[in-house]
Parts: structure tokens; C-alpha cells; sequence
């Protein structure tokens, strides 16, 4: 028996608003985010959001924006309907959260949904409208309202019982739910937000514009170790702006549940923003940590494509490689400028990552550079501790190895042509005995003027050959000196091969041949000119053959295979890749680790001191090469506290 081919028919609107309520409506959440979204394009100054069992009972969103008038009501409900937009130009330069007039639709095809609003003054002139699973020929009542529009979501999913079924426990949904609330307040800080849960007020935020108060609603939403370990970028280039809060890298998580960006105030979750965000926290992230961060991306609307997805989390940058490269300079710079001189202080203040930033830093940086600063370039804004150069001020006569404190070391050839002598060099011990040694005594603290102090204080001693303990104006310093070291070399090492004129290359004896895939043989082809500049000579030998013919000289002991695979996967994703960039500093930070004082090598003050100083100057350095801490900090009111004094 022959099967029929079944008809062609068209769905039921019920049915295709359910079938569009599986994508837009996922759990209470999403309805949540849908609802304060609408709410938000209204034009809102107070938005409250009002939660029961989780949001399964009830969802209900209040603001006080334009409204909607009577006779656009029967509409409101409808598919495809929408004020937002009205032409292909319109969709090109999408500036409001919604756009696609589906939201209302589906989630009133899966619920129990009343939407009263008022577009006049006068709170008699409100109208309501109700739908509850059925079809959209919703029937307008009058029902008096403030200007302004609530929409009430009772029995989510009361008719799709398998959906309801899916839903978790009342606690994880309202989680779900204010994590939902917690974004979109994060995105509007000029909206007065509320949010209820079974009559109990979670979160009340007032409106603010000043930097204090937006701060105050981030501690209030993140908790207040986010702003006391964050700091304050804002940069701008090529019709690009980006600002907000960047958490240090001390200051990381087990998990990614405190990473917000939002693309002109709308919360994505796009990937080539999540790439360069994790190259920005390469070498200063320990190992299966997460950073945290509330970012805002600014550019024109018509570069940023939002409808690609039905959720709308993830866009698509008209240059994503330009945006790539705006990010990851701009979080590089601002990580790379943190350092203990500014950790002590106040964590969030302002990090541009511009080029007068960059400078100091190269000039710190810079092998025999004095170790005091250059007194007669000193201004009265200075610190006193660096106006008058006290970072060493013994004689050299007195202890010789305290000249080689601020050298670099010694060898690797392929760095650099100008090579100095091993930092900290050990000594040979000397027998203990009268006149074998001079001990000096260690800088004392002024008394009354905390600015005469360096961020790091003066060195006390050591502690078992592994910590350097110092004091500084807030109490007492604990430095690792080994993993402090290690990202002073790691940092010269890197500035060394970033000032090189070229990757010296080295050829292959035997060219590697590598099967590949006629994506990544065409991703070779395209991005020739980006390959060979990284010092990699890549033929393509056949459709889905290369042929790696030469490689970084660092890298020559390399796999090409894993090396290239992974670089032209990068290519292809993101337009940039920093894998030749990555392999060559695993290589520096591992030459830098055995390069960098060991446990147990006995210094001296002088050479504590300007290891100290060293940190002070150098980029990255509250972490070593593998993320750990290189500093900790103990404040005077903690050791009170310790030790039990006014109590």
C-alpha cells in the first residue's frame, strides 16, 4: 500500500505560539526577562517585579512607562505584532530590547496572562485584556490603572503538564528568576527597581547617575568584595567605547557566575567577547578560576547585528575581529597596570590603559634602570619615599650584591643580544664570625606621614628563606619572594621579545605534513599574511594537506600539528589568534621560574627591598606566572584582633 504524502497546512495560531514559546519561553526566568524587557522599552522610571512559588504561580511586572493606548490592546497579544519596528532598515539598526512581537504571544499561549495599562494621566482610563491559552481574539475590558502597564503570568505552563514537569524546586527557579532581575538592573541604573518573592522584598535599588551610586548597586547585587576588588576602566576608540568594573585576578571565582557584558544595554553571552576576555586573563588566572566583571560595550547599532538568536543572548559584530582586539587590549591594558603600588590603595579607580600608563610601565621595566627613580625628576605630587630615592639607601660598598639586585638575567640567547647579569645571584655562603658579614638594620617607618612609605613598606626580614616580611603604613607585608621574583623576570622577558624587531625563525630539517580539513586548509589560505608573521611558514600541499615548513626558533621543540590545528581554529572563530603569542610565554614563564630566586637563598635587606621596589614597577605583579598570589596584606586592625588588643 502506498503512503499518501500528507498536506501542506497552516498551524494553528495556538499552536505556532507554542511552538515559539519553547524557544522564547524556557522556565519563569525567561518570562521574567521577557516582561522587564518590554517594560524597560516603555520608557520606564520604576520597574517592580513581583514573584510567587518561584514564578510557577505568578509573575508580575509593574512600570510606569508610556503605556499602551485602547485601541492598540487587541493587538498586544497578537504574534508578530510590535511598535518597535517597521522596516528592513529598522530591523539593521535595532536599538530597543524587543523587536520581534513574539514574546507576549507565547507566553500567553503557555499561561494564565492579564495585561492592564493606561497611556493617559488619568488612572480611570486604564484597559485590560486577558488570554489564557486560547486564541488571540482577546476581548478588551476597561479596569483603571496609573499610566503605565502591568502584565500579571499566573499557572505557567498550565496547559503543556510536560513542560510543568520540567520546572525544578521553587528555590532554584527563583534563582533563576533573580539572576534574571539582577542583569537587567545592571544594565539601567537611571530605573528604580523592586523585586518581591512571595510578598517579601529581595531587592529594592533606587535610581542613580553618580559613580557612587552605581557602585552602591553592584555591592547591593554582587556583594561589596566585588567593588573592593574591581577596578574602573573606561576607553574609547574607533567608534568603539567600553567601560565598567573589572575584578582583579585575586579576586576570582570557582565558577563564571559573576560575568555580565552587555552590548548597548543589552546582557549577552557571546563567545568572541567570552575569547577575548579570556586572553585578556591569560598568565594572571589561576588555573580553573574565573574572573568576574560588569562590562558595557557602546557602538553604533547598525555594526551589531542582535537577531541571531531566539533568545537573544548572543549577537554578531558586523568587525568582530576589530571588537576582538578593542577588548583584549583594553582588559590587558587595565590588569597589566595593577599593581601592588595601586592594590594597597583604592582598587576601583579609573584604568583607561592609555599610553601615558604604558610608559611608566616600559620605563620601570627597562633593564638598569635606577632603582631609586631619578630624584631630579621628582614633582611635589610624588611620594616623599620616591622624591627622595630611599628604596636602597645603603652604600654598594657596604654589600656588593646589592648592585645586581636590579639586573636581569643572564643568557637566553634568542631573547635578546644584550645579556645582564643573573638577578639575585647566590652567593657563596660565608661562615658566620666576627667581621664575616655587615647586618643593616631595616628602614624604619615614619611615624606621622603615611606618603614618606612605599605601597610594599620597608623589609623586616625573612621567614624561613621562603617569605620576605616588610611593613608598610597599613600594617605588615608578606611577600613570596620566589613567585614575586618570577613575574618580575617573566615580565622583563616578555618586554624584551615584544621590543624585538621580529620571531627569529628557524626552518624545519623535515617539513611536517598535517591532514586537514578544507575549512582549515581555506582558513590557512585567507590568513597567510597574520601566519607567516608570526614566524610560521605554512604551505598548503593539497585540498586538505599543509605542510609546516618553519617555526619560531623558541618553538622549534614545539608540535606543529596542535600548534597550527589550534591556531587556525582561533583564525577561523575569532579573526585573531593568540596561540604562537601563548606557547612562546608558557616557554618564558617556565624559563622565568627556574631563572627566579629559589626558596631558601638568603638575602639582605637591600635585596629585599628592591625586590619590593621591583614589584612596585612591574606589570601584573600581585600574581606569579601561574595565577597564585605573590603578596598578602595584613592590616594593623586585624592583628589587633588577632592578638585580642581593645578588646
Amino acid at each position: 500500500m502506498t503512503a499518501t504524502a500528507p498536506r501542506i497546512h497552516v498551524l494553528d495560531p495556538r499552536l505556532a505560539n507554542q511552538i515559539a514559546a519553547g524557544e522564547v519561553v524556557e522556565r519563569p526566568s525567561s518570562v521574567t526577562k521577557e516582561l522587564i524587557e518590554n517594560a524597560i522599552d516603555a520608557g520606564s522610571q520604576r520597574i517592580e517585579v513581583e514573584i510567587e512559588q518561584g514564578g510557577a504561580r505568578l509573575i508580575k511586572v509593574r512600570d510606569d512607562g508610556i503605556g499602551i493606548g485602547e485601541q492598540d490592546l487587541p493587538l498586544a497579544l497578537a504574534r508578530h505584532a510590535t511598535s518597535k519596528i517597521g522596516s528592513l532598515e529598522d530591523l539593521e539598526g535595532v536599538s530597543s530590547l524587543g523587536f520581534r512581537g513574539e514574546a507576549l504571544a507565547s507566553i500567553s499561549s503557555v499561561s494564565r496572562l492579564e495585561l492592564i495599562s493606561n497611556a493617559e494621566e488619568d488612572p480611570r482610563h486604564g484597559w485590560r485584556v486577558v488570554a489564557e491559552g486560547r486564541g488571540m481574539d482577546a476581548r478588551v475590558t476597561p479596569a483603571p490603572h496609573p499610566r503605565g502597564t502591568s502584565v500579571g503570568v499566573r499557572d505557567l505552563f498550565f496547559n503543556t503538564p510536560a513542560r510543568r514537569k520540567f520546572l525544578r524546586t521553587e528555590k532554584t527557579e527563583f534563582a533563576h528568576v533573580e539572576e534574571a532581575f539582577r542583569r537587567q538592573a545592571l544594565s539601567r541604573y537611571d530605573i528604580t527597581w523592586v523585586l518581591r518573592h512571595n510578598q517579601k522584598v529581595i531587592h529594592q535599588l533606587p535610581a542613580g547617575h553618580s559613580a557612587s551610586a552605581r557602585e552602591r548597586r553592584i555591592a547591593s547585587l554582587l556583594g561589596k568584595n566585588f567593588i573592593e576588588h574591581a577596578r574602573y576602566i573606561e576607553r574609547e576608540a574607533g567608534g568603539l567605547r567600553l567601560s565598567g568594573w573589572v575584578g582583579l585576578p585575586t579576586h576570582s571565582r570557582s565558577q563564571a557566575d559573576q560575568q555580565y557584558f552587555f552590548v548597548n544595554g543589552r546582557v549577552v553571552r557571546d563567545r568572541l567577547v567570552a575569547h577575548a576576555v579570556r586572553q585578556a586573563y591569560r598568565d594572571v588566572l589561576f588555573n580553573g578560576r574565573h574572573p568576574v566583571f560588569v562590562l558595557y560595550l557602546e557602538l553604533e547599532p547598525d555594526v551589531v547585528d542582535v537577531n541571531v538568536h531566539p533568545t537573544k543572548h548572543e549577537v554578531r559584530f558586523r568587525d568582530g575581529r576589530m571588537v576582538h582586539d578593542f577588548l583584549y587590549s583594553s582588559l590587558h591594558h587595565c590588569l597589566a597596570s595593577a599593581k601592588p603600588a595601586e592594590s594597597s590603595g583604592d582598587s576601583s579607580g579609573d584604568s583607561s590603559g592609555d599610553s601615558s600608563d604604558e610608559g611608566v610601565a616600559d620605563e620601570a621595566n627597562t633593564p638598569g634602570a635606577s632603582p631609586q627613580g631619578v630624584a631630579s625628576e621628582a614633582s611635589a605630587e610624588q611620594p616623599r619615599w620616591q622624591q627622595q630615592g630611599i628604596a636602597l639607601t645603603h652604600s654598594p660598598d657596604r654589600h656588593p650584591g646589592a648592585a645586581r639586585v636590579r639586573r636581569f638575567m643572564q643568557g637566553y640567547q634568542a631573547l635578546h643580544p644584550d645579556h645582564e647579569e643573573t638577578l639575585l645571584t647566590p652567593q657563596p655562603n660565608v661562615p658566620s664570625g666576627r667581621g664575616s658579614e655587615v647586618r643593616e638594620a631595616p628602614l624604619a617607618m615614619p611615624d606621622n606621614d603615611p606618603t614618606a612609605a612605599p605601597p610594599l613598606g620597608f623589609a623586616l626580614g625573612q621567614l624561613h628563606g621562603i617569605y620576605v616580611l616588610a611593613q608598610n603604613a597599613e600594617g605588615l607585608v608578606l611577600v613570596d619572594m620566589h613567585a614575586a621574583h618570577e613575574r618580575i623576570v617573566y615580565e622583563r622577558m616578555k618586554t624584551q621579545l615584544a621590543a624585538a624587531k621580529g620571531l627569529d625563525a628557524q626552518p624545519l630539517l623535515v617539513p611536517v605534513s598535517i591532514a586537514a580539513s578544507r575549512a582549515e586548509v581555506a582558513t590557512a589560505e585567507s590568513e597567510q599574511q597574520a601566519i607567516s608573521q608570526l614566524g610560521i611558514e605554512l604551505d598548503i600541499a593539497g585540498p586538505e594537506t599543509l605542510l609546516v615548513r618553519q617555526l619560531p626558533a623558541l618553538l622549534a621543540q614545539a608540535d606543529p600539528e596542535a600548534l597550527v590545528r589550534q591556531m587556525l581554529e582561533e583564525l577561523a572563530r575569532y579573526g585573531r589568534t593568540h596561540q604562537v603569542e601563548a606557547r612562546l610565554h608558557e616557554l618564558l614563564s617556565t624559563m622565568a621560574c627556574h631563572g627566579s630566586v629559589r626558596a631558601n637563598r638568603r638575602l639582605t635587606i637591600d635585596e629585599m627591598n628592591a625586590l619590593l621596589r621591583d614589584m612596585e614597577r612591574t606589570e601584573r605583579s600581585d600574581q606569579c606566572n601561574h595565577g597564585r598570589p605573590t603578596w598578602t596584606q595584613m592590616g594593623l586592625k586585624a592583628l589587633d584582633r588577632l592578638f585580642l588588643r581593645g578588646q
